[in-house]
């Protein structure tokens, strides 16, 4: 019965932390990603003129910079989440408030690639 609380355990909780901090910023990077597509589907307005055209090709610019930001920034977490977990290519259990959830970091190398740094993959199960 004790492993079925494993997830409750105090020095889970960085991790668990560092992982709600990365389904955040994975929330705001899909927000964004819609906002950048959304404003390259604007439709022409027909009395625009060319100041008028550059004002809106200056926020899609901020908007894809803002992206980029994001993308850097979820980079960082999923780095830092991959290298607070105590295994590899295991699950473990963490308590992100509702019940035990999951994370692990799982081995996208392949055998030709041995010789290489290994490559993870980040998967949480909420």
């Amino acid at each position: 019965m004790a492993s079925n609380l494993d997830y409750l355990d105090p020095t889970l909780q960085p991790l668990a932390d560092k992982v709600q901090a990365y389904i955040q910023a994975e929330k705001e990077f899909q927000r964004a990603e819609v906002a950048v597509v959304a404003s390259t589907h604007q439709p022409p307005n027909a009395t625009s003129d060319a100041a008028a055209g550059q004002s809106l090709a200056q926020p899609h610019e901020q908007l894809q910079l803002k992206l980029q930001g994001l993308r850097d920034e979820l980079h960082q977490l999923r780095q830092e989440v991959i290298d607070l977990l105590p295994v590899r290519d295991e699950w473990v259990k963490i308590n992100l408030g509702y019940g035990p959830s999951r994370v692990g970091a799982f081995s996208t190398s392949t055998p030709d690639a041995a010789l290489a740094a290994p490559e993870y993959d980040l998967r949480v199960v909420v």
